[in-house]
């Protein structure tokens, strides 16, 4: 899910040239993306995103080596977190309980990465995503990237090197966690506020990972 660029310790931790370098990082990707929104991702130029931030060339490229990477690096920069999430459980924390706990604290935290995130800067990437082929495709891809590593981390935690199970729970797994992203993202794009969701939103999570964790059963066995 979009999230801006952001340091991995507080600012306060960081060096003067880490944080310079930081500020820079934030200030081209939030010219980019106001370029993209006003005149479309294909009809802007890095050239045009440099002189807008006031920067070389290549001082973009150090930074997002490739014009997608403005919109979707810092989003792929968490591309493992569900893997990690199951690799760092507590003892005795089952597989679904670990995803749905780091899913209902980044709801509590209206992270982006929970699709319930009514920031503007979000929302607007959100809408550029959709809008151009190019960017979905990527974000697809970053998807099956995301499975692949939980895949692999659940067939380590398992213990029995059952590959098909691995892969079948971790597609379980991300499948409920991106319907319950697509569907809060649907609803902050119609404009609704975070805080009057996120009450339901929590809601059908939990319904959502207590269906991944006690199956179907006879649904639809009429």
């Amino acid at each position: 899910m979009p999230k801006t660029p952001a340091a991995t310790h507080p600012p306060e931790e960081l060096g003067l040239r880490e944080r310079k370098k930081l500020q820079t990082g934030r200030k081209l990707w939030t010219v980019a993306i106001s370029l993209f929104v006003e005149r479309g991702f294909d009809q802007v130029s890095v050239a045009e995103i440099a002189a807008a931030a006031e920067v070389s060339k290549m001082t973009v490229f150090n930074y997002f080596p490739t014009k997608e990477d403005l919109v979707l690096l810092p989003m792929e920069k968490h591309t493992g977190e569900v893997a990690e999430t199951v690799r760092d459980r507590p003892a005795g924390c089952s597989a679904v309980a670990a995803v749905r706990d780091q899913y209902l604290a980044a709801l509590d935290a209206q992270d982006p990465a929970s699709g319930l995130c009514d920031q503007q800067a979000v929302l607007d990437v959100l809408r550029l995503i959709r809008d151009t082929p190019a960017l979905a495709l990527r974000a697809r891809a970053a998807s099956v990237r995301a499975e692949e590593l939980l895949a692999a981390e659940l067939r380590t935690a398992s213990g029995d090197g059952d590959d098909l199970t691995a892969r079948l729970a971790a597609a379980q797994l991300l499948a409920t966690r991106r319907t319950l992203v697509m569907a809060n993202q649907r609803r902050m794009v119609a404009g609704e506020p975070a805080g009057s969701v996120l009450p339901e939103a929590r809601a059908n999570a939990l319904r959502a990972f207590a269906l991944v964790e006690h199956g179907l059963g006879d649904y639809c066995g009429g």
